[in-house]
């Protein structure tokens, strides 16, 4: 949607960015009678910090379905609220909202499987410790399953559609082909892993994870040279 971000409390006077604190209310009054300033700029993103220190001190005390349940409530609420448009401007695709997307959807794998392993285990203890600091295990260090090789398949398909549907947005206003192309690629290939229920070599959806980031990039930095070197990567998969 398009807002204006720029507010100025009717009661007090006092201006804020909406863009910055996600709030109608004025941070000096409390006031919500407020005027919009500037022109109306297209906005998803809700200013979101995701905290895990809760669910990692449940495992901690070995409360392991609670520490899974915090785990995915938190990771939930912070998925959805991270939109990818914030005045106007496009933002990157960043580690935390993958490796967030996915210890949600590996914690979720864990409580419905009854016969999980120390890896299994082990791993979304690793996800716990990392994800709100925006550390993404690499693809060798995902346990063997199907589950959780799965779970991370799809849970970075999903994500990278809507990082997509957010970038289509941006360029309805700033138009560029070449950032289309290489995105209209990267969908088929997503189409693929999610047709396949994840089964896909974990190599392959890095390098849509690689190409959605540097679409990203070569639009905030208008790098037609990336674009290019990116479009080459998605021919070889």
């Amino acid at each position: 949607m398009r807002i204006r971000g720029e507010r100025e409390c009717r009661d007090c006077g006092r201006q804020w960015s909406y863009y910055e604190t996600g709030s109608v209310s004025c941070p000096d009054c409390g006031s919500i009678e407020s005027t919009g300033l500037g022109d109306r700029e297209r906005h998803t993103a809700d200013p979101a910090e995701l905290d895990l220190s809760p669910a990692r001190q449940l495992a901690g005390q070995e409360r392991w379905e609670k520490a899974l349940e915090e785990a995915i409530e938190r990771c939930g609420e912070y998925v959805r609220r991270q939109g990818f448009l914030r005045g106007g401007e496009l933002l990157a695709f960043g580690d935390t909202y993958l490796a967030a997307a996915e210890l949600r959807a590996a914690a979720r794998q864990q409580r419905r499987d009854l016969r999980t392993g120390d890896a299994e285990e082990i791993y979304l203890l690793a996800l716990l410790r990392g994800t709100d600091a925006g550390e993404r295990p690499p693809p060798r260090e995902v346990p063997g399953t199907e589950a959780m090789r799965s779970a991370r398949a799809l849970a970075y398909a999903k994500a990278i559609e809507e990082y997509r549907s957010e970038v289509g947005t941006y360029l309805d206003d700033h138009p560029n082909p070449g950032a289309a192309s290489v995105l209209g690629t990267v969908a088929e290939h997503v189409k693929r892993v999610q047709a396949l229920d994840g089964d896909v070599d974990l190599e392959t959806i890095e390098t849509l994870v690689d190409a959605t980031k540097a679409v990203g990039r070569a639009i905030r930095a208008d790098e037609e040279g990336t674009l290019a070197a990116t479009r080459d990567r998605l021919g070889r998969l």
